[in-house]
This record gives structure tokens, sequence and C-alpha cells, in this order.
């Protein structure tokens, strides 16, 4: 009996680390994350920092591009592939889709 409820304890937790893992982008967390490319990039007014504004960018680019241009960088640009995990980058690109 105590096998089994340790199990179903496992089992429970392993499903809420799997739920956490998929769950939804969330914007607010990704303007947070976005603090940090603030340095280079504008999204309140289209003018150039160091790098593109990002204002209206989804109306511009694809997911895919914008992933991929935030995994390699490039043009001075960092890449992020192994700084950011996916939730983070999930939550960005959540949040650049508002701007």
């Amino acid at each position: 009996m105590h096998l089994t409820r340790m199990a179903g304890a496992g089992l429970a937790l392993a499903l809420t680390a799997w739920m956490a893992a998929g769950a939804a982008p969330d914007a607010a967390k990704g303007k947070k994350v976005f603090e940090q490319c603030a340095v280079c990039h504008n999204v309140d007014s289209p003018a150039k920092k160091m790098g593109p504004s990002l204002q209206k960018l989804f109306k511009r680019q694809t997911e895919e591009k914008v992933r991929g241009q935030i995994d390699r960088g490039g043009n001075g640009m960092p890449g992020y592939k192994d700084i950011l995990s996916a939730e983070e980058k999930n939550n960005l690109i959540a949040y650049l889709k508002t701007i």
C-alpha cells in the first residue's frame, strides 16, 4: 500500500513538471526577459538603437525566423540558444507579438 502511494505521488510530481514545461507562453514574463534585449532594441519607438527596433516585428517576420535569430544571433547580436531556456524564449516571443 505504501509503495502505491509513493508511486502515485511520483506520478503526480512528474505530471506537474510536464504540465509546467508545456505551459502556455506568458507575455508578462517575456517582458521581463526582454529587459536584457532593451539595451540594444526599442519596442516603443521605430528608432534604431544598436540593433533594429522590434516594434511591429511580427508584421515583418515569422515566429520561426525570430526564434532562429534569437538562437543564432548575428550582426553583433550574441546568440541566446544556450543562454535562454525554451520557456524564456517562448515567453519572449509571446511578448514581442504584443508590441
